[in-house]
């Protein structure tokens, strides 16, 4: 019986080998490292939705089901005799201890923002000794959703000195954006429109997060805001007996207002913003 997280850990990579041998499950045995990256995706997501949620069963659920996500990708990459998890692991372990010499060697750093820069003189460090010089911006992948890319590149941009000193200036920079959008969205030019339109994007992003918010969260809950309070209005209009695409614009605005007004009564907390 398994007594440490050591030995539950080694009897899940032997559960995911089995399901991928002999007399496994078909499903897991034909899926391929392309076939996996959207639950890989999907996974992340839901951990990210057990944490707004605030259960601590739901996040051991979602934990586990990306943690047997990266187990399944090293056991497909050990049946090509590519690595396995113990390199996987060693890798890490290994990065961690080069990254952290204030916590396992001698250096010292005075804050988090310290700490931060030495980690990214070490990792251009390194990259000059695999034979090439690395970007500041190196390991923001392009996949990520835009606003969260938006706002990991400004991150690394600000910490090679590339930053605004306070965010009133990256307010500025929005509303020069905003009067340049404004400019040519009459004008019918696609093109441009959409140019200045994610300039305006990038550049609320900066607010955000030289106000230590982060954009890709605020909007995941301004989208489900919408979505609780849109619900609300479906569920007023079928009270009523009619539905939405039949309601005129008017009522429609009279019901929205109504949920936000039971909503701010209810939970002050809530923000009340449409």
């Amino acid at each position: 019986m398994a007594n440490s997280a050591g030995d539950r850990f080694d009897s899940l990579l032997g559960l995911m080998a089995r399901l991928r041998g002999n007399g496994g499950c078909p499903w897991d045995r034909e899926q391929t490292r392309e076939t996996l990256k959207p639950y890989l995706i999907e996974e992340a997501y839901e951990v990210l939705d057990a944490i707004d949620d605030g259960s601590n069963d739901h996040l051991i659920e979602e934990l586990g089901d990306l943690l047997f996500q990266v187990v399944f990708h090293c056991q497909v990459a050990g049946e090509r005799s590519e690595f396995t998890m113990l390199e996987v692991l060693e890798r890490l372990s290994d990065k961690m201890i080069r990254r952290h010499p204030h916590v396992f060697g001698d250096r010292t750093v005075g804050d988090a923002r310290q700490a931060l820069e030495q980690w990214e003189r070490i990792k251009h460090e390194e990259g000059k000794a695999d034979g090439g010089l690395r970007s500041a911006l190196d390991g923001v992948p392009a996949t990520l959703p835009a606003l969260l890319r938006a706002q990991r590149l400004q991150v690394k941009a600000g910490r090679v000195g590339f930053d605004w000193t306070e965010w009133r200036q990256a307010w500025m920079k929005v509303r020069e954006e905003m009067e340049e959008l404004e400019a040519v969205l009459d004008t019918g030019e696609t093109a441009r429109i959409s140019d200045e339109f994610g300039d305006v994007l990038f550049s609320m992003v900066n607010v955000a997060r030289l106000r230590g918010i982060d954009a890709e969260d605020c909007l995941r809950q301004a989208a489900a805001k919408f979505t609780r309070r849109f619900r609300e209005v479906e569920a007023e209009m079928r009270a009523a007996g009619r539905r939405v695409s039949e309601a005129p614009a008017v009522d429609l605005d009279r019901a929205w207002e109504a949920v936000k007004a039971r909503e701010q009564r209810d939970s002050p907390g809530l923000e009340a913003e449409r």
